[in-house]
């Protein structure tokens, strides 16, 4: 009995371990799947935070080497710019990314500064030095020649240098619209030549505007002798009494100057009919010495987010897209120089495409390194074409805070390609204190919010790879610029390439003056009311001059013809 017992409890034992080890292992069995799934998804959060950790660390270095004091501030046409051009062949290189031009990845062109008073110019009256462009400066025909006067009695056509006072034929003509300052200074100037007058000094004692400029871009034959404007300041400074015998020597030195410029260019072909083109500049400022900057002084303008942070974002975009599945269009990588000069670099790609391509569309990174929750993502262009209203908002990207626009201009290079009736979209984090300033250096940068960017970007692009080519669609304009506004405007968008006489334009603004007035694509502006202009610089100048409710005149050249509008403010 007492055996039995033992037997039946011991047999119960074995079985009660026996099921109580089944149900440990069938526990096990059960959750074994989540804890393999936990572990996982932790090695997958692991690899993916690497995985970030790895893209910001490149993106900042780009930038750290971009922005560095070593390149001077990349300014167009400089060794420091070059620097930076190798530096982006090197990574394409590299990333096994082919050229995108026939003979390479650079694709150089020249740039004409115009012509540019040499140092060496001098003005002298009576053993004293008057100060250049404060006193005097030369007119842009002028002779290069050096000329000293015997005696100039006074302030008129006596001696072997003349001095010619514009008020009687400005006040004879300050009512005709055909009359030309500058044409009628150039036909006196062959009559001096024609005296054997050594050397022409011309001044305005008048309170009419005479419009006279150093227009670096004049084209006209130089004169045989040197012509000098001489300012009130320097008049009366010089000349305060008109009877006094005064001894002159004039020299003059002018010379046209141009610059090297080098788009950097890349290719990913997969053998399809269309081409995205990807695009941000990479040029910025030097020392300063284009006055663009908003700061002063000669220091270097090291450009982290202007543009070394799209400059960056685009050499590991391209990587990106060399092991993308999205093989349905191709992809041309253009690094843009003289961005900052009026966008040059894409203008003149723009005229002369790198490589023969259908585009589809456009994407522009320009100052992409400053995201954050206030300043947001701007994301213009989305009006250029229908499908993007589509498209866009079906993208989901829970780390950034977007803000679309619909206009396909901005200062920036994606406006020579919606200016070419090509969809475009710019993306740019806003400006800042750092604009255009010597601080503007790689430690400000969030490249957290830039590999964001990057990958919303390629998110877009893997969206439209079935989409086919996209239509192309006009919109209104945004300015996107800091810059101080004038009170009035024509709504005319520059062209920054032309280095005739006054403004060629490119198009015009949609409700704005010039559209509603008739202005198209290359007229050139002449004149507005009494004031000409030689260049952008004194169109703007110009319009300065004017405020809301102020009624001109308009004078524009079209091909050969001149023709006026009436312009209300």
């Amino acid at each position: 009995m007492k055996l039995f017992v033992l037997l039946y409890y011991c047999g119960n034992y074995i079985c009660i371990r026996q099921h109580f080890k089944m149900r440990i292992i069938f526990l096990i069995l059960t959750i074994m799947p989540f804890l393999l799934f936990a572990q996982s998804r932790k090695k997958r959060a692991l690899a993916e935070q690497k995985a970030k950790e790895v893209i910001n660390a490149t993106l900042k270095s780009h930038v750290q080497f971009l922005a560095s004091d070593v390149l001077e501030g990349r300014r167009t046409g400089t060794h420091g710019e070059e620097m930076a051009m190798n530096y982006l062949i090197n990574q394409y290189k590299l990333a096994g990314i082919a050229p995108g031009t026939e003979n390479g990845y650079i694709q150089q062109f020249d740039i004409n500064e115009g012509k540019q008073i040499n140092e060496s110019t001098q003005l002298i009256i009576n053993e004293k030095v008057a100060t250049l462009n404060v006193d005097y400066f030369p007119l842009a025909y002028s002779a290069n020649k050096s000329v000293k006067s015997f005696v100039a009695m006074s302030l008129n056509e006596k001696g072997n240098i003349w001095f010619k006072d514009a008020k009687e034929i400005l006040e004879d003509n300050q009512d005709s619209i055909h009359f030309d300052m500058n044409d009628f200074l150039k036909k006196y100037t062959k009559k001096a030549s024609a005296k054997r007058t050594t050397g022409l000094i011309i001044y305005n004692s008048s309170q009419a505007n005479d419009n006279i400029h150093f227009n670096k871009f004049d084209t006209s034959v130089s004169a045989s002798i040197p012509v000098i404007y001489l300012t009130n300041v320097g008049k009366d400074s010089f000349f305060s009494d008109n009877t006094a015998m005064q001894q002159v020597t004039v020299s003059i030195s002018i010379t046209s100057k141009f610059r090297t410029a080098r788009n950097v260019v890349a290719f990913i072909n997969n053998n399809a009919p269309n081409t995205i083109i990807l695009g941000a500049h990479y040029d910025h400022l030097g020392y300063g010495e284009d006055n663009v900057a908003l700061d002063t002084g000669h220091i270097i303008h090291n450009g982290a987010d202007d543009n070394a942070s799209g400059t960056a974002a685009l050499i590991e975009l391209a990587k990106k897209l060399t092991t993308s599945p999205a093989k349905h269009n191709n992809y041309l990588m253009i690094h843009f120089s003289a961005e900052e000069l009026g966008l040059l670099g894409s203008k003149y790609w723009i005229k002369h495409p790198s490589i023969k391509i259908i585009p589809n569309y456009m994407i522009n990174m320009d100052m992409v390194g400053r995201y954050d929750t206030t300043r947001k993502l701007m994301v213009g262009g989305y009006g250029t074409s229908p499908k993007w209203g589509s498209i866009l908002p079906s993208i989901q990207n829970k780390n950034l805070v977007i803000k679309f626009d619909s206009s396909g201009m901005g200062p920036s290079d994606h406006a020579s390609f919606y200016l070419d009736s090509i969809p475009v979209l710019f993306f740019f984090t806003g400006t800042h204190p750092d604009y255009h300033k010597a601080t503007d250096d790689w430690n400000k940068l969030n490249y957290d919010g830039e590999r964001e960017i990057l990958n919303y970007i390629f998110q877009i692009i893997s969206a439209t790879d079935d989409k086919g080519k996209m239509s192309f669609s006009r919109t209104r304009e945004t300015n996107y610029s800091s810059s101080p506004q004038f009170t009035v405007t024509l709504g005319v968008i520059p062209d920054y390439s032309f280095t005739g006489i006054g403004v060629r334009i490119d198009g015009t603004s949609p409700g704005k003056q010039a559209e509603k007035i008739g202005l198209q694509s290359g007229d050139i502006l002449l004149q507005l009311g009494a004031y000409k202009f030689a260049d952008l610089n004194h169109y703007m100048e110009t319009l300065g001059k004017f405020k809301k409710g102020d009624t001109t005149r308009l004078i524009i050249k079209r091909k050969e013809d001149e023709k006026v509008f009436d312009i209300h403010f």
